[in-house]
């Protein structure tokens, strides 16, 4: 069975108990690691064969020839044993796994994850990982993606999100999915009975983000060219800097105007066109980049790249000794609206 699959597909193979021998899930994004784990176990055994058929080890305080040993059990009134090797990235000699591999037990199965990095898929050991069974590598999500995720995590819960809330969300938490899920699972919890729509009011008040000043705001503002409505934003920030970091608001700004500089190399200007061309999950996110391509010009975003790298630097002391984040957010902004 030699298979490198995505997330959705091993779900779907597991639920219709289309098992594989060995599954090893690697990569930066834990998040699809954990969830696949969580899933085969709850999946392949009931609660009460776990008792006896579910064996857990750590990289660290285990071998591959314990693993082994413990692959190679029988198991007791199931079907199937589960052996999960967590943080398995802490293992060595992994090399020693290859005689299993060629001939895996079929009432077992083995689940590696191995976190914060991947196999190098040029060497043998992922070539027979995939013969074996499965080789899956989650990949962290770029914040162009995030939108998306939270769209589809929310849709498993029959629950939709208006489209400026997820904004928010994307924005305030970023690509840690972990904390992306438990800040939805919240706002899941918090709705009134009957209501299945998730609203900027109801980030605000659930998760602390004010729906007026916040980074997708003030990217909205500048779209707009709206100085009275920047300058607001930015004296909010300003006087609430442990809640807006600077830091967070430059990768913001410096994701949405390197986006901007390739959109205006989009084959097709549409909405749809531009969507794909940047990878972005659904064509609304186009219109803040059709709406800046009327207004800024291809030589002016890539002065405010330049301007935004420079102050990260100024912001991490290059050059400057006194200036405060929030005077580095203000000279910003005016460069980017004059």
């Amino acid at each position: 069975m030699a298979k490198t699959m995505t997330y959705e597909g091993i779900v779907r193979n597991v639920r219709n108990r289309q098992l594989a021998p060995v599954y090893f899930l690697m990569g930066e994004e834990d998040y699809y690691i954990d969830r696949i784990a969580d899933f085969i176990v709850e999946t392949v055994l009931t609660e009460t064969e776990r008792e006896f058929n579910l064996t857990v080890l750590y990289g660290l305080d285990t071998d591959v020839a314990a693993i082994i040993n413990a692959a190679k059990r029988y198991p007791m009134m199931s079907e199937y044993q589960v052996v999960v090797v967590k943080e398995a990235q802490q293992l060595k000699n992994l090399d020693g796994l290859e005689y299993y591999l060629q001939r895996p037990s079929a009432s077992t199965v083995l689940v590696f994850c191995h976190k914060h990095g991947s196999l190098d898929r040029r060497k043998k050991m992922a070539a027979e990982l995939e013969k074996a069974g499965v080789l899956f590598e989650s990949v962290r999500l770029k914040e162009a993606q995030l939108p998306g995720f939270i769209a589809s995590y929310l849709k498993r819960k029959q629950v939709d999100i208006d489209p400026k809330a997820s904004e928010m969300m994307a924005d305030y938490v970023g690509t840690d999915l972990n904390r992306m899920a438990g800040e939805l699972d919240k706002l899941v919890i918090t709705l009134a009975d009957g209501q299945r729509r998730i609203t900027p009011e109801q980030v605000e008040r659930n998760i602390g983000i004010s729906k007026d000043y916040n980074n997708f705001e003030l990217k909205s503002a500048l779209v707009e060219k709206n100085v009275a409505k920047a300058n607001q934003i930015v004296k909010y920030f300003e006087d609430n800097p442990k809640n807006n970091p600077l830091v967070v608001t430059l990768g913001m700004l410096f994701g949405f105007f390197s986006n901007l500089m390739l959109a205006y190399y989009a084959p097709e200007k549409s909405e749809r066109g531009i969507a794909a061309y940047l990878g972005l999950r659904s064509s609304w996110q186009a219109k803040e980049y059709q709406a800046a391509m009327q207004r800024y010009t291809g030589r002016k975003v890539m002065q405010i790249i330049g301007e935004i790298r420079r102050c990260d630097a100024r912001s991490k002391g290059v050059e400057n000794s006194s200036v405060t984040d929030g005077q580095l957010l203000r000279e910003l902004v005016w460069f980017v609206l004059h």
